[in-house]
């Protein structure tokens, strides 16, 4: 498979790891959240294994564009429409989250208006950018992020303050039956690869995408979800790390690099991270984007050669935030991103149904042709 394919699936799993995703699974850690991940981690893999299956039997087609081919118009719009306010929502959450964190840890003094429109002028723009810029622009930053943000996993998982005595506790669960919350966030790690339904234009040729590639992601997908899950255990404590909300923060600040010029790891986590919630907020957003185009005509409203249909989507785009980051407070965020998880317990299956039926179609097509 192509290197930008791995981009996607990853920058999903890692960008997650400090949202409210573990918050959910430290809630309930005694209810579950152990075989819950599990069960998500095989969930997951047989989701990146479909999507990426389908997609590459359609090289260089986006979904919008088989929908048109294969549905009736109604059904495309109202389905796209849906898409649209799922990828919308998902980028909303990744901003107001990142703004929060950058305010309260970095920037204490700017106010959160500041602080939303200065990520919103980073993200807008770029979201009307072509697929392969998008991409070369994930690649540039998941380059130079990627090792440091494994380092600072080494330094958690080798620091002498860890305590493998907590995780051990948090081990004695597992007998637990999963619960829907942990096993819906958890879950959601695993979705990056619905991102093809527009990026899959970019792969206009079939890639190679087999067992060995499935076992590479399955291999960092379990990492990275039990690290998520365990690391913060160990350095907080089992009973009483449902009690904050953001744990990785803490757990990055009680890390130290006793030679480095930056001595507090949490300076560096942050900054690694804002970087990463850029890069997923561009890819939500593009896709966002892409969806609108494939119903409206952004070539119509034209004045002197100037199209103004993207300016007033990003005007839209930006009120909504600034609406949203002022009335939503970090507690109604973590409810409302809970249940934007389970949704995708309804909205996965829907999309694969949809995807199951466009295949049909143009299999029957090609037969009638033939």
């Amino acid at each position: 498979m192509s290197r930008y394919y791995y981009y996607l699936v990853l920058i999903n799993m890692f960008a997650n790891i400090i949202t409210s995703v573990p918050v959910v699974l430290f809630q309930n850690r005694k209810d579950g959240a152990i075989l819950s991940m599990v069960l998500a981690l095989i969930v997951g893999v047989c989701c990146i294994y479909f999507f990426t299956n389908f997609f590459n039997s359609f090289p260089g087609k986006t979904l919008p564009d088989m929908l048109k081919q294969t549905m009736p118009k109604w059904f495309s719009i109202i389905f796209t429409f849906v898409l649209v306010i799922v990828w919308f929502v998902a980028g909303l959450i990744t901003l107001i989250t990142y703004t929060i964190l950058l305010i309260r840890f970095l920037t204490p003094e700017t106010s959160l208006i500041m602080g939303t429109i200065t990520i919103l002028l980073f993200v807008t723009f770029g979201c009307f950018m072509k697929a392969e810029k998008v991409l070369y622009t994930i690649e540039i930053i998941f380059v130079i992020t990627m090792p440091l943000i494994l380092f600072i996993f080494l330094i958690g998982y080798f620091n002498t303050h860890i305590e493998w005595q907590y995780i051990k506790v948090a081990y004695t669960f597992i007998n637990t039956f999963p619960q829907i919350f942990p096993f819906a966030a958890a879950l959601y790690l695993f979705l990056g690869v619905m991102n093809l339904i527009i990026f899959n234009q970019f792969f206009t040729v079939k890639q190679t995408f087999g067992w060995k590639q499935l076992f590479i992601i399955t291999i960092i997908g379990a990492g990275v979800l039990f690290t998520t899950y365990f690391i913060p255990i160990g350095f907080q404590g089992f009973e009483n790390i449902d009690t904050m909300m953001y744990p990785w923060i803490s757990t990055a600040d009680s890390m130290r690099l006793k030679y480095g010029v930056i001595e507090r790891v949490v300076f560096i986590f942050l900054l690694f991270y804002l970087a990463f919630s850029v890069i997923s907020l561009l890819i939500h957003w593009h896709v966002t984007i892409e969806l609108l185009k494939s119903v409206f005509n952004f070539n119509k409203l034209k004045i002197r050669g100037i199209q103004f249909i993207p300016f007033i989507v990003i005007s839209i785009f930006s009120i909504i935030t600034i609406i949203a980051v002022q009335l939503i407070n970090e507690l109604n965020l973590y409810f409302f991103t809970t249940y934007f998880f389970v949704s995708f317990l309804f909205l996965v299956p829907c999309l694969m149904l949809v995807l199951w039926i466009v295949k049909r179609r143009f299999k029957h097509h090609e037969k009638k042709t033939s």
